[in-house]
């Protein structure tokens, strides 16, 4: 009897620290929205070598989007390869264009549980000078203060290798974007 007592005791403690892990989803919201920014970052890497052209990443707006101009215009927006991006609410507020949600567009939105951290000076405020950055027809990684050309020869960059971190409940992830080669990691 004391034996089955201690059990239900040991259970009863251990189902209290698993109930609270189950309930707090801020660690996987930041794990989520990180993996979803290091796919938006990659596949306009991938786009601009592809189509040999620029392509934009717009991280402005609590949003990881990809373009073929800066300013994400409306004819500017690019399609998500699987038709649609996630749909979630963050998503929904924040991949807007001409006042209405587009659901095609490579747009990801930041959860309000994540926070975002970027280096000083890098910072991706709406409108900020590194509001957006680009990838070359080559892959390579430019500042949005840069002049990126769209093929040919390789104009100067200022980007320098980027690092984001995405928190959430104490735990943070990850995305390293490489000056040179543009390699996301």
């Amino acid at each position: 009897m004391v034996e089955l007592i201690v059990v239900m005791v040991i259970m009863g403690i251990l189902s209290l620290v698993a109930i609270e892990h189950f309930f707090d989803n801020n660690t996987i919201q930041a794990r989520e929205y990180a993996d979803q920014a290091r796919t938006v970052i990659r596949y306009a890497q991938k786009l601009a070598i592809a189509q040999n052209r620029a392509i934009y990443v717009n991280a402005n707006a609590g949003r990881f989007a990809v373009c073929t101009a800066s300013n994400c215009a409306a004819g500017t927006l690019v399609v998500s390869p699987a038709g649609a991006n996630s749909g979630g609410s963050a998503t929904t507020a924040a991949c807007v264009s001409g006042g209405s949600y587009v659901s095609s567009w490579m747009c990801e939105g930041q959860p309000s549980s994540v926070s975002l951290t970027v280096p000083a000076g890098r910072g991706t405020e709406a409108g900020g000078a590194n509001s957006f950055f680009a990838f070359d027809a080559m892959g390579r990684p430019y500042n949005a203060i840069d002049n990126v050309p769209a093929v040919g020869s390789p104009a100067s960059s200022t980007f320098t290798q980027l690092v984001l971190t995405f928190s959430g409940s104490g735990v943070s992830y990850t995305i390293t974007i490489e000056a040179e080669t543009g390699y996301v990691h």
